[in-house]
């Protein structure tokens, strides 16, 4: 059976889950506001949620998790300070200092940024945050197992998204990541004695290097800790939109026979994928009883943007092919022959998910550019588009009906 052909007016039935997941959003924002992972507000928004799913759900569980909230994002400030001293250090006659924290600095920014691992959290406070999910038991014999998800938290604002657009994050972003090589290379030319003092090449990086500075105050500012967003795309229309999947199936009596259905609301994924992490650490070997598959839904804006994101992690990271093309069966059948894409710049939660052998991807709606709104305080409620929440709502619900009828396969 297909989706449109689960109900009567389908076309109705999905604008009516939209209306849902868009009401069920602006009351998280205006009574929880801002949900920083880790803190209080995160947890009543989890709290919240898992009343709405006991209402559709056989099987409602919140599980908590210790993380430490702002290291993810804290490598940043840390490589600023260390570029700055590096500079200083290497003018002053310490080179082979400077040397080893610059290399420090590259380290933390490929462990965390483009492995997302956890570099620096021994240095960073603990706190709990928390997964909360509910299950749609078969009502026969287990066969399949299918996971929708999005994540509760919301971002730390980035200044110079918030300040200037893509445009002029690119622009500090590039200059800081090049005045960290830059001063790399010359403390590693004055450590090995490389350069004859007093040439023009020696002087280029001798003075050259103070391009550290401004570099290490970009990216000191980077993240505004001060200011946590409401996230009302990104990612509330992910988690209450996976809500919205089982409530659909509640309210109109539909039942799987063979086909399990989750709706997973990750905690700290803007800290960096740790609730998807954890999430997989305490369900992995439980999911290896049948096929089970995740599907990420991510920031649902802009329409014109509806993809299929088969790379993630910095495009380090390949997602299923055939959940790909799950979706893309799933998309033709809501009228779309969606692209696909990659995550070119950080991650979604389906990376950590396929990481640890579970088949994923993750849908998204959202400007790559990135838009404006994207980790600043323009993320509101008011500030979302029904049209792109509704008809990913209805690409989902495509997809789980076919991966009932069909399970994982190569043949959509």
């Amino acid at each position: 059976m297909k989706a449109e052909e689960s109900v009567k007016n389908y076309a109705a039935s999905v604008r009516m889950y939209t209306n849902y997941t868009v009401r069920e959003i602006k009351k998280i924002c205006k009574t929880i506001g801002p949900r920083p992972a880790g803190y209080e507000p995160e947890k009543q928004a989890q709290e919240h949620i898992a009343e709405e799913l006991k209402t559709c759900a056989d099987e409602v569980k919140i599980e908590p998790f210790k993380l430490a909230p702002k290291a993810f994002m804290s490598w940043i400030t840390v490589d600023g300070i260390l570029v700055i001293l590096s500079c200083l250090l290497n003018f002053f006659g310490l080179p082979y200092i400077g040397l080893a924290l610059g290399i420090f600095a590259i380290i933390f920014m490929i462990g965390e940024f483009l492995l997302y691992k956890q570099f620096i959290d021994g240095l960073v406070p603990k706190k709990t945050s928390h997964n909360t999910y509910g299950v749609k038991k078969a009502t026969g014999e287990l066969k399949q197992r299918i996971i929708f998800s999005g994540h509760v938290d919301s971002s730390y604002e980035w200044t110079y998204t918030h300040l200037g657009g893509h445009i002029l994050l690119y622009i500090c972003g590039v200059f800081a990541v090049v005045s960290l090589f830059f001063v790399l290379i010359s403390s590693a030319l004055n450590t090995f004695g490389v350069l004859e003092e007093g040439t023009t090449i020696y002087n280029i990086f001798h003075y050259g290097q103070f391009i550290g500075i401004p570099g290490g105050i970009l990216a000191i500012g980077f993240v505004n800790f001060r200011i946590c967003v409401e996230g009302a795309n990104d990612n509330l229309t992910g988690a209450i939109g996976s809500v919205a999947i089982l409530k659909y199936l509640k309210d109109n009596n539909i039942d799987f026979e063979h086909t399990e259905v989750i709706a997973l609301s990750a905690g700290a994924e803007e800290s960096g994928l740790r609730g998807s992490k954890a999430f997989c650490k305490a369900h992995k070997e439980e999911f290896k009883d049948v096929p089970t598959i995740f599907i990420g839904l991510e920031t649902f804006r802009d329409y014109d943007d509806i993809a299929i994101y088969q790379r993630d992690m910095t495009g380090t990271v390949k997602m299923d092919g055939r959940v790909c093309k799950l979706l893309k069966r799933a998309g033709l059948d809501a009228g779309l022959d969606l692209p696909y894409s990659s995550v070119y710049l950080g991650s979604s939660d389906a990376a950590a998910v396929q990481q640890a052998g579970i088949p994923a991807v993750t849908l998204a709606a959202m400007n790559p550019g990135p838009p404006r709104y994207y980790h600043t305080r323009g993320d509101t409620a008011d500030n979302m588009d029904m049209k792109t929440v509704e008809k990913c709502l209805e690409i989902a619900l495509n997809a789980l009906f076919i991966y009932d009828e069909k399970g994982l396969t190569d043949e959509y």
